[in-house]
């Protein structure tokens, strides 16, 4: 019963996460973790801009 527990949290937590990566992308943001993704003039580059 305890490895059950432990799947459906790490399937949940992965689950969130590309639910999160998904709703960004829709929203136009390139560089996800980045602060300044939709303002940025690096078109996906983010560490270019460092």
């Amino acid at each position: 019963m305890d490895n059950v527990i432990i799947i459906l949290l790490v399937l949940a937590v992965v689950g969130l996460a590309v639910w999160y990566i998904i709703n960004s992308k829709k929203k136009g943001q390139k560089c996800i973790g980045c602060p300044y993704s939709k303002e940025c003039s690096s078109k996906g580059n983010c560490r270019e801009n460092k």
